[in-house]
This record gives structure tokens, sequence and C-alpha cells, in this order.
């Protein structure tokens, strides 16, 4: 069982590189090419939200205790991101099964709904790692990142000379982290109040 948990949490991280980089980074040059605006600002939110996903990523390398809770949010407020806007869910109704780019960007938000759930599912079947990520049960959600934090390892070194260590990955997560709250807590105070679930994808032109 162990065995097959493992191997479950390594596909989940590599389908999260296709589904949460690859694709996206395709429909980002597809629906500028299409001049898709409601879906070129779709991605635009996609992108700033996903940067969490990332900085958990961060965090996981580093050990951080609560990395898991960080990478189960990040995928939470993913999914609510892609779904929440009312008027490009609107717009995206409008267009039949044969315009391939909508229909792909659905198809892309129901894997991603799909991701989310399967990452918390699998979380709470190790439940202590919410909390002490660096116990030997846990082992088996560090693993993925070892890939990630070897090629860091050497990006770091090339453009600065230096080693990238466990502790500058903690430090750079936990420092992004609190940047990315700030911001949040920024938009629901002063965004979310004024616009609610209005995108404004179509406002004067702008993207």
């Amino acid at each position: 069982m162990n065995v097959f948990n493992q191997l479950s949490i390594w596909l989940s991280f590599q389908l999260s590189i296709i589904f949460l980089i690859g694709i996206p980074v395709t429909l980002s040059f597809w629906s500028i090419k299409k001049r898709n605006k409601a879906v070129i600002k779709l991605l635009s939110i996609y992108w700033k939200v996903s940067l969490l996903f990332f900085i958990s990523l961060l965090l996981l390398i580093g050990k951080y205790n609560y990395a898991l809770v960080i990478t189960n949010i990040s995928t939470l407020l993913i999914t609510v991101s892609v779904w929440f806007w009312n008027d490009i869910n609107d717009e995206l109704r409008e267009y039949d099964f044969s315009y391939f780019l909508t229909t792909t960007t659905k198809v892309w938000r129901w894997t991603i709904t799909f991701i989310s759930l399967n990452f918390f599912i699998q979380s709470f079947q190790n439940f202590n790692c919410f909390s002490f990520i660096n116990s030997d049960e846990c082992a088996i959600w560090l693993k993925p990142t070892s890939n990630l934090y070897n090629t860091i390892k050497i990006l770091f070194n090339f453009f600065f000379g230096a080693n990238f260590t466990q502790p500058i990955s903690k430090f750079l997560g936990l420092f992004s982290l609190l940047i990315y709250f700030l911001g949040l807590i920024q938009w629901s105070v002063i965004r979310l109040p004024k616009d609610g679930r209005n995108s404004r994808f179509s406002e004067n032109g702008k993207i």
C-alpha cells in the first residue's frame, strides 16, 4: 500500500507539471494568437494565483513543516480562480464545442479541479504530514521535489556562483509566502468588494 501511495503521489506531481505549467503556457500563447480576451484574462489570473503552488514547492524542498498545508491551499485557490468569474464563465458558454481554444480551456479547468481534489485526498492519507513533513512517513512527499531541487541548485550556481541549500529554499519560500499573503489581503479588501465575481476582461478593451 505504501508503494502504491508513493507512486500515486509521484504521478500527481508529474501531472501537475503538465496541467499546472505546460498546458497553461500553451493556452496563454494560443489565446493571445486568437485574441480571446476572456481566456487571456483567465490565464493571467491563473498565473498570479498559481504562484502559491510554486512557493509551496520551495517550502517542500526546504522541508518546512507546514509545506503540505500550503500545497493544498494553493491547489484549492487555483481551482477557485479558474471557476470564480461570472463574466468569463458566461463568455466561455457562448462558444460551441468546435471552437477548440475554449473547449480545451474547459477541459483544462475540470482537470485542474481533479488534480486539486486528488492532492487533498492523498494528503489526508498522510494526515500527520500537515504539521510535521520531516517524519519518515512523509518522505514520499519530499521525493518528487528532489529533481526540482537539483535543477535549481545548478541554475543558482550558474547565475549567482553560490550553493542553493534547503535553508535558502525555506527562507525564499517563507519570504515569498509573506509577499503573496499581503497581496491576497489587498485584493480581498480592495478589489473583491468592488468587482465581486466580475473579472472585467472586456472593460474598455483592456485585458
